[in-house]
């Protein structure tokens, strides 16, 4: 089979992919692009996973690890990621849609993915949906861009208009309703942490120091416990109990209150709004976060209002303000999420994984919003990412690497 049967179709976050997908995998067309009328195709996505995890959990049906003695459920992204693959290479499959495939992997996990790809290209069609310019397969040269519903074709990706578009946020960082009341330097500090669930180790003599006014990134590949680790940061992992684990001058385990840290702490990973259908406004997704909720549920303050809009205004967005939530697009989302977390001016701020599934540009304008928080107010970031992201301005790399005792953790400037 020629090459150039493998197609990579660009998308931003205000592109139609679901409807894109659905027609290309009932009709094998989608417009005056029809690569698969008559053909078998399959889908690659963590939708597909994510319903193999649900028939393992409701009904004990094992369907892509049928041959493999582990839950689904329990494999990193990359395992889960690798058994779908082979389990659709089995299928006799003549298309393969790839959605996004090398999101939330690490670089290694991204290399064998691509060998694990490269090896089938002669014998079956890929359509790699992407967000990304780097994530395109080496082997695809026909390209397409869905802008919105439509699908324009290119001979070239250079040729694709708006594809890097690259805005900054500018402006001033509104005030902070209250200044800190922890005056300390050091606002958390683990002192030869380890982690072990059963006989799995998971964390060994985790050193890490995160002073006030600091910025860092958390790199670790799939599995490393960078979750674990963020988990005894905000408090909730009863396994800081018994150790030298200090959150905010307090000692895990000496009589602190969940909200004694959390009222210190903003959070956001994309799994808090993955499900989310409330029915709330921009504006009430906003001001939730001076009251760590996701979503408006008391009236809110003058003062908070007041904040709201002069952080609408800096994302210039203060026209959406009565628009749901739920309407925006993906990018736009983020910098909600982003603000919400960053609006009561925590002392320390957590984003977990902020730009995956983001297109470029997206991604950019997201990453000079953190620089700006890092650079215009008092909060320590720790930015967690597998990928190496363009812009992004850290003061400090905490690493995790992997070994059978458990992560180590290194500091690299």
């Amino acid at each position: 089979m020629n090459i150039r049967n493998h197609w990579a179709v660009f998308i931003n976050n205000e592109s139609n992919k679901s409807k894109f997908l659905k027609e290309l995998l009932q009709k094998g067309s989608y417009q005056k692009f029809s690569p698969g009328k008559n053909k078998k195709i399959t889908l690659f996505s963590k939708i597909t996973i994510t319903r193999f995890m649900e028939e393992e959990d409701r009904h004990e049906k094992k369907t892509i690890t049928k041959n493999i003695n582990q839950a689904l459920k329990t494999m990193s992204s990359g395992e889960q990621k690798k058994a779908l693959l082979h389990y659709l290479f089995n299928t006799d499959s003549d298309i393969i849609i790839l959605d996004n495939p090398f999101d939330n992997l690490d670089i290694p996990s991204q290399e064998s993915l691509k060998k694990e790809l490269a090896k089938k290209a002669n014998t079956i069609n890929y359509i790699q949906v992407i967000s990304r310019k780097k994530d395109i397969l080496p082997f695809i040269h026909n390209t397409l861009y869905l802008e919105k519903d439509q699908v324009h074709i290119y001979q070239n990706i250079n040729d694709i208009p708006n594809l890097s578009e690259k805005e900054i946020i500018t402006g001033a960082i509104p005030p902070p309703i209250h200044k800190t009341d922890f005056l300390d330097e050091t606002l958390i500090l683990l002192k030869n942490v380890n982690v072990s669930f059963g006989e799995k180790k998971v964390l060994q003599n985790i050193n890490w120091e995160i002073k006030r006014n600091s910025f860092w990134q958390l790199i670790g590949n799939n599995g490393s416990g960078k979750t674990t680790l963020l988990s005894m940061i905000t408090g909730e992992n009863p396994k800081g109990y018994g150790q030298e684990l200090f959150l905010f001058g307090i000692k895990k385990g000496s009589g602190e209150s969940v909200w004694d840290i959390k009222k210190r702490i903003g959070y956001f990973t994309p799994a808090m709004t993955d499900k989310f259908t409330g029915y709330h406004s921009v504006e009430q997704m906003i001001i939730s976060g001076f009251n760590d909720s996701i979503g408006l549920y008391v009236r809110p303050t003058e003062l908070q209002k007041q904040l709201a809009k002069q952080w609408l205004q800096l994302l210039q967005m203060w026209h959406l303000k009565d628009s749901l939530y739920t309407n925006l697009s993906m990018g736009q989302k983020r910098l909600v999420m982003t603000t919400r977390a960053m609006v009561k001016h925590p002392d320390l701020l957590i984003l977990d994984e902020p730009t995956v599934g983001l297109d470029d540009a997206s991604a950019h304008l997201l990453v000079s919003f953190v620089n700006k928080i890092a650079k215009d107010s008092n909060t320590s970031i720790i930015f967690v990412s597998h990928r190496a992201e363009e812009g992004l301005n850290p003061n400090k790399r905490y690493i995790l690497t992997t070994s059978s005792n458990g992560s180590t953790g290194a500091i690299k400037s």
